[in-house]
């Protein structure tokens, strides 16, 4: 019954913050759905944290710190007694660590990307991001095959690709929302190639310049969509479609950045119910 409970707790924050690619959707194998939303859950609260403007930088620190402990705790069957949210969560996750036999490293990784939204607003290089990438995106690929029964480096290497797409795709599609928390995960060394201000950005200006940045980015990013594709391809059952709808919706929002020359100060893509069907579709037409 505790474990129960625990993960409808879980279930209920991540149908909450429903964002653009599938939470524990009907998609995911019915075992698997409980697993991903404890994942979620940490996930979402850490973040949460790393966000949380109305705090100083040291108190996100502290709680991003506190949360890992309970990480570690929870990790070797320890969790704190109460009826807080936070309770339910580290409740769901020890069982999921303990079944699914996750490597902890991968959820520290998490942390470590959140700490480091904190602290850091610019990145130098491509290669910089795409090590926030590894941490911040990566891990969760990974622990999904994990909960679904895959430990494949193959596997990994094509989950990896997929998943720092997903976020530098989010990145493309946030970059006014991250700028008005202070942050652009656009490299530097890009901005500076094309000659781009960030005034242009501070008065909502989409110049030559930054057309030309964000189209370098997403090429870069189309890339590791097409790098990631077989992943679907390499996995059985329901994980499948899952899978291919995760996928088909990254890709989409880059064809929605690529149609308004990421113009996202006009409007920011998301998906709705016609992209739905659209993806519907090309999911039972994948070659």
């Amino acid at each position: 019954m505790v474990d129960r409970d625990a993960y409808a707790a879980c279930l209920r924050l991540a149908r909450r913050h429903y964002e653009n690619f599938p939470v524990a959707s009907r998609l995911l194998p019915p075992a698997a759905r409980p697993h991903v939303a404890a994942i979620y859950a940490f996930a979402r609260v850490a973040d949460d944290f790393a966000d949380e403007g109305r705090r100083s930088e040291a108190e996100r620190l502290m709680l991003l710190d506190d949360w890992r402990a309970r990480l570690h705790e929870a990790a070797a069957g320890r969790v704190s007694p109460g009826d807080g949210e936070a309770t339910s969560i580290f409740t769901a996750l020890s069982r999921t660590i303990a079944r699914c036999r996750l490597d902890v490293a991968l959820l520290d990784d998490l942390i470590s990307a959140f700490r480091q939204d904190v602290t850091v607003t610019r990145y130098a290089t491509w290669t910089d991001v795409l090590d926030y990438c590894r941490r911040s995106a990566n891990p969760v690929g990974r622990l999904m095959l994990r909960v679904t029964g895959y430990r494949d480096p193959i596997l990994d290497a094509y989950a990896d690709a997929v998943c720092s797409a997903l976020q530098l795709t989010n990145f493309l599609q946030d970059l006014e929302r991250d700028w008005v928390k202070g942050r652009l995960y656009v490299p530097l060394d890009l901005v500076r190639a094309a000659g781009a201000d960030e005034q242009d950005l501070a008065h909502r200006r989409m110049s030559p310049a930054w057309r030309a940045v964000l189209g370098e980015t997403a090429a870069r990013t189309r890339e590791l969509f097409r790098q990631g594709r077989p992943l679907p391809d390499r996995v059985g059952g329901r994980l499948k479609w899952e899978l291919r709808a995760t996928w088909l919706g990254g890709v989409h929002i880059l064809d929605r950045l690529d149609a308004t020359r990421f113009d996202i100060f006009q409007r920011r893509p998301v998906l709705g119910w016609p992209d739905a069907l659209s993806i519907g579709w090309r999911m039972l037409r994948w070659r």
